[in-house]
Formats: structure tokens, C-alpha cells, sequence
């Protein structure tokens, strides 16, 4: 059983590891960061209902587990080819593309539940 619990440890160390990477070396993680700590902050302050915050808390991990899949899919292709090779570029551009849809959708999402509620405080 303490071996279970030891090897539990070490994954949640490693996933943080995996996190804190990212957040260290994609500048588009720092958005995504600065738009998650927005959209929290503003659900706290427009007391989103329960539905609300399932919905917003979604998005944000959606946008964040696209950067972080695109992240590893690119660290993956950067060790497998040392030249520049067309198919990599395009299958770089594909995992950006899916951050792209992600943070678009949760732009969107984040319009349709906050808007109306700051615009009913003027």
C-alpha cells in the first residue's frame, strides 16, 4: 500500500513538473493564465450561478489542456527531426490550431456569460 501511495506522489510531482513547464516556456500559457485568473475573478464578483461556473471552469480547462497537448506534440516533433521538415510545420500548425478553436470557443462562452450580467450593472 505505501508503495501505491509513494508512486501517487511521484505522478502529481511529475504532472506539476509537466505544468510548471509549460508555464515557464509557452508565452502563450501566460495569457491563457492571465484570461483564467480574469474569468475566475470575474465569476467570483458576478456570483455566477453553479451551472455557470461548470461551464466557465470547462473552457478554461479545455484552453489549457489543448496548450498542453500542442506543447507536448511539439516538444515530440523538435526531438524527432533536427531539420525543418514541411510536415512537422504542419503538424505543429495543427496543434496550434486546436489551442485556436479552444480559446476562441472559450471567448466566446466567456462573452455569453458575462456580458449580459456586466452590462445589467449599467
Amino acid at each position: 500500500m505505501f508503495s501505491f501511495i509513494k508512486s501517487r506522489i511521484a505522478s502529481f510531482r511529475n504532472a506539476f513538473t509537466g505544468l510548471w513547464h509549460v508555464i515557464k516556456t509557452q508565452k502563450n500559457a501566460w495569457i491563457h493564465l492571465i484570461a483564467a485568473v480574469a474569468a475566475v475573478t470575474l465569476g467570483f464578483c458576478l456570483k455566477l450561478d453553479k451551472i455557470e461556473w461548470i461551464i466557465i471552469i470547462f473552457s478554461i480547462t479545455f484552453v489549457w489542456s489543448a496548450e498542453i497537448f500542442n506543447t507536448s506534440i511539439e516538444i515530440g516533433f523538435d526531438i524527432l527531426i533536427d531539420e525543418p521538415h514541411p510536415m512537422v510545420k504542419i503538424g505543429k500548425d495543427v496543434g496550434a490550431a486546436a489551442v485556436l478553436i479552444s480559446s476562441m470557443a472559450a471567448l466566446i462562452i466567456g462573452l455569453r456569460i458575462f456580458l449580459p450580467k456586466m452590462l445589467e450593472l449599467f
